[in-house]
């Protein structure tokens, strides 16, 4: 009997948990290791080559530790990374994230799209790419939303803080007719609550998560490794900061347990410090 294949999750922090509950939600059966870098949190306003080390760095560790399929629920990372990653682990298939641009523009009714995404991707050739292929004709407005991961990471989900960056950031946008916000952070699906409250019922808000998780579905399908069942698997969370404190943040945020370690860099390698809590 072989053992059902394990995905491995990545993301600078908490924001790839809203990609890893969706894929959770398709499938249970699947084990799975997810790796929050929170010494290096926020990755959207560093380098992309820096991004670029830190992701290969931790698919290694995801590798080594028993992952058949990657998932880099970062955009961030995606942006950086996610072709050197697929050149250098040819025979890992890899799931990435790009601003849902072209739902966006296929559904707009206005003609006038917000992106909600960090300056990395802003930057990044995929988000020039997506622009390109699929925003023709569409009026994309844009903001960084500089602070909104740190507060996310903090818990603080509908704060004063929160708001007024996302008030900052929507204001304008809405003053130019938008009606549909896309999502191109995987932190900011925590704060659809405000950010709907902000636009009110006429404008629709696009979280890429069940886009990725029907992927990462595809994936295992096309390469043999879906497992069979509904039996949950078990889930292994990583974190190269505090692990106690990872542990209350999924519990907070999506109410599920799971075995938690801690991880430490050392000359741009992770090695597993702390026994499982």
């Amino acid at each position: 009997m072989t053992h059902p294949a394990t995905i491995g999750i990545f993301d600078s922090g908490i924001g790839g948990l809203s990609v890893y509950r969706a894929i959770r939600q398709i499938l249970p059966a699947q084990p799975v290791i997810y790796f929050a870098d929170q010494q290096h949190v926020p990755y959207g306003s560093r380098p992309l080559e820096e991004v670029r080390h830190f992701s290969e760095a931790i698919t290694r560790f995801l590798i080594q530790h028993g992952a058949a399929l990657i998932v880099v629920a970062c955009n961030t990372a995606s942006a950086a990374a996610l072709h050197h990653l697929r050149a250098t682990f040819p025979n890992i298939p890899f799931v990435g994230m790009e601003p849902a641009v072209k739902p966006a523009a296929e559904t707009t009714r206005s003609g006038k799209v917000g992106v909600l995404a960090t300056p990395a991707t802003f930057q990044g050739a995929l988000y020039a790419s997506v622009v390109e292929r699929f925003a023709t004709g569409v009026k994309l407005l844009t903001d960084t939303c500089n602070g909104l991961v740190q507060e996310i990471e903090a818990g603080r989900l509908d704060g004063n803080p929160a708001r007024r960056i996302l008030q900052s950031a929507l204001a304008p946008m809405l003053q130019e007719g938008i009606d549909t916000v896309v999502l191109g952070c995987t932190h900011y699906p925590f704060v659809i609550p405000l950010i709907e409250e902000i636009c009110g019922p006429g404008v629709r808000v696009i979280d890429p998560a069940p886009a990725v998780a029907r992927q990462t579905r595809r994936l295992l399908e096309l390469h043999n490794l879906l497992a069979e069942g509904e039996q949950a698997a078990e889930v292994h969370f990583y974190t190269s900061g505090d692990a106690n404190i990872l542990r209350q943040q999924v519990a907070r945020l999506l109410g599920e347990h799971g075995t938690y370690h801690t991880a430490r860099w050392e000359d741009h390698r992770i090695f597993e410090v702390h026994p499982a809590l």
